[in-house]
């Protein structure tokens, strides 16, 4: 575990970590919360205690997940105001029907949702067919974590014709976010994840002029390559909301789009 995630213990903890991993000092972090920095440093070093509001404000100026903001507030010595409910609450009702309609509206390609931690949560039927080769089906039981199984010797991996480079990009996707939310999970993750196998990274098979990373994946209908889109909830107030993410993947050319198209109508795809 590294120094900038060791457990906060007070308010003034919070603040300090999370403006290390901003980037930000104190006087950058005052004045995007227009606050005075001779305040905010009082309330790092405990003589001075914010109002709930003015949590909010540094949360807000520290650009910190929904979860990490209860956390502050606790820390403070309020209550969260940010609640979390499992996704089959009824009050998640309409987001949950949104997220299948998406789902399968994507048909014939293959979409996702996962978690903030990029567990499985949800998908489409045309992702089947891809799971069929894997290899250790022990990756597919639950809670399936999809970079585990993507990246695994024995899950996606061998199917994927460009593994150097898309196993550089998802780690670097992961660092990111590990440093974004200073999820002690992600982190084992990250470590896990790069002790797999690393082929060497050749020149793209098709670089696409540099505007977005494809995958090539063989099939058994032949190769397809494909590219991806990241949506989440515009405006979330839950956490379990805040953290949901849609990976949708589109065919980066017409012979892709063919492929995936008879992909979708195996028996493989069928299947409930």
């Amino acid at each position: 575990m590294t120094a900038l995630s060791l457990p906060p213990r007070s308010l003034g903890d919070h603040l300090r970590l999370w403006r290390q991993r901003r980037r930000l000092t104190q006087l950058d972090l005052a004045l995007e919360v227009e606050m005075s920095q001779r305040h905010l440093s009082f309330i790092e070093s405990g003589r001075a205690r914010p109002s709930q509001r003015a949590v909010l404000r540094l949360a807000e100026g520290l650009d910190l997940p929904l979860r990490a903001r209860n956390a502050l507030l606790l820390a403070a010595g309020y209550a969260p105001v940010f609640g979390e409910r499992a996704l089959d609450d009824p009050a998640l009702r309409p987001a949950r029907e949104a997220l299948e309609r998406l789902l399968t509206a994507h048909e014939p390609y293959p979409a996702l949702a996962i978690d903030q931690r990029w567990t499985l949560v949800s998908a489409n039927r045309a992702l089947l067919p891809f799971l069929a080769g894997v290899a250790d089906q022990r990756l597919l039981e639950p809670p399936v974590n999809v970079l585990r199984l993507s990246l695994h010797p024995q899950g996606l991996a061998p199917m994927i014709l460009n593994l150097g480079e898309w196993r550089a990009h998802l780690l670097e996707r992961l660092r990111r976010q590990s440093l974004a939310t200073a999820d002690p999970t992600l982190e084992a993750l990250v470590t896990e994840l790069a002790s797999f196998p690393a082929p060497p990274q050749t020149a793209p098979l098709e670089d696409f002029g540099g505007v977005f990373i494809p995958l090539h994946l063989r099939t058994p209908v032949g190769e397809v390559t494909l590219f991806s889109t990241t949506t989440v909830f515009g405006t979330p107030t839950d956490i379990t909301l805040a953290e949901l993410m849609l990976e949708a993947f589109y065919p980066a050319d017409e012979t892709s789009a063919n492929r995936l198209r008879q992909l979708a109508a195996t028996p493989a795809a069928a299947a409930p």
